[in-house]
């Protein structure tokens, strides 16, 4: 069985959407298309990964079997299946931080000089919560009109 990474999982491996387990992700990285599941499993015992840990992967559509005996129309099918399985349990909170980052970056840095100290309470949050912390800083000084946008971004969507 030789087992590859969808893209979902691709998508996965960059923004850290979904949330798995150290074991998990060792397990994941080592997937390339050219190793067998018995041979990715045996490269990743001394990490403490399971069968179970490799199944995970499967269920959450990050990983399927490339072996000939499914067509493409039913690996497309497995794809689908897991994007949409992601999409419906909404956004992480790293995605609405990737999203919102942007937005206070511009906002504070269109406040000139005035928004400097703002601007670097912005750069130095490093997780959703620390900027939604500066975010009703960012509200009192840009207005709620220019606001909007950032308060979708952390809150909404």
């Amino acid at each position: 069985m030789s087992i590859v990474k969808t893209e979902a999982g691709l998508r996965v491996m960059k923004d850290r959407s979904v949330p798995l387990t150290p074991r998990q992700r060792s397990v994941f990285i080592l997937i390339d298309g050219r190793r067998s599941m018995e041979e990715v499993l045996a490269a990743s015992v001394a990490m403490g990964v399971s069968q179970q840990d490799v199944e995970q992967l499967f269920e959450l559509g990050l990983i399927i079997d490339e072996t000939p005996s499914l067509s493409a129309a039913e690996q497309t099918a497995r794809q689908a299946s897991a994007v949409a399985d992601l999409a419906s349990r909404g956004r992480t909170d790293a995605q609405r931080y990737q999203d919102a980052y942007p937005i206070a970056a511009r906002l504070t840095s269109e406040l000139g000089l005035r928004g400097f100290r703002l601007n670097l309470a912005v750069e130095g949050a490093g997780n959703y919560e620390q900027l939604q912390a500066v975010a009703s800083r960012i509200r009192d000084a840009v207005g709620p009109e220019k606001y909007a946008p950032l308060d979708e971004a952390l809150n909404h969507r």
